[in-house]
């Protein structure tokens, strides 16, 4: 069934796309992105939402995923955004050591506007490889700060380090959940992963899940503003990109402002208990 045809039968039966976002997780107060059920949640994990961003690039954590941090920070809750590369090689103007200079100072203004913290990894932009050593290296990360959702890019880009950052995300997370993966922290299970909307990896991306963020907007704005590539610098306008699909995601979801994602096939999946 087309994306077109599935909108129309939710609209037949008196549905609204919100309903797209079964994942109820995104929509009440008490069911942020990241938020912990309360009959499982450790102690460590009832005070809020727990979020992770992990991109390729340290633009693409923020523009295409900082979001849903910026949302869980407003919570009460933590959010981190994890770059495996600066993006540095992303100006045709600017020596990549300058440029990746610059990208890692927007980062951790950027992170530090929304509540957030900026992490790296230091790979090389356009080089990223999807190896064990940097799928345990997100492993530790992911480890240290504990999310209960992780934010990343999905496969059908035509970008290799997006591709990249896919599949060491999804083994990363395996790893991170495994105790018999010994490390130096214990482990720690994930229990949401969603794909982001990036207009990279648009091939095959269907958006089942939409987030408000209106009360958290101008700050992600402002706070995507502090990249030298947000308003065309390299050629694309990201500003004007992500500023008009936030509002066409506000119109889906019936709110002002809105973001949307793709879930795994399984997160699909619910369990209906009879009464």
């Amino acid at each position: 069934m087309s994306c077109a045809t599935r909108r129309s039968v939710l609209k037949m039966a008196g549905m609204s796309a919100a309903v797209l976002s079964g994942a109820a997780e995104f929509l009440p107060a008490a069911q942020l992105p990241g938020q912990s059920r309360p009959e499982t949640a450790g102690p460590e994990e009832k005070t809020g939402a727990n979020v992770m961003a992990i991109a390729a690039h340290a633009g693409d954590a923020f523009f295409a995923m900082g979001a849903p941090v910026a949302v869980a920070a407003h919570s009460g809750g933590k959010g981190s955004l994890l770059s495996l590369t600066l993006g540095e090689r992303g100006s045709p103007t600017i020596a990549p050591e300058q440029y990746g200079a610059m990208q890692r100072k927007a980062a951790q203004d950027a992170a530090a506007l929304m509540g957030a913290e900026a992490l790296f990894l230091q790979y090389p932009d356009g080089e990223l490889p999807a190896n064990d050593e940097i799928k345990l290296a997100v492993c530790d990360m992911i480890r240290q700060y504990r999310p209960l959702t992780v934010v990343t890019h999905w496969k059908g880009s035509w970008h290799k380090d997006h591709r990249a950052c896919y599949d060491i995300v999804q083994d990363a997370i395996f790893y991170a959940g495994l105790s018999g993966i010994v490390r130096e922290r214990p482990a720690h299970e994930v229990r949401t992963l969603y794909f982001a909307d990036n207009w990279e990896d648009a091939s095959g991306f269907v958006a089942d899940t939409y987030l408000d963020i209106t009360p958290v907007f101008e700050r992600w704005m402002k706070a995507c503003s502090l990249f030298p590539m947000w308003r065309g610098e390299t050629g694309f306008r990201y500003d004007d990109y992500y500023g008009s699909r936030a509002v066409a995601c506000g119109c889906l979801s019936h709110c002002s402002k809105a973001v949307c994602f793709m879930s795994p096939p399984d997160q699909r999946v619910r369990d209906m208990k009879s009464v």
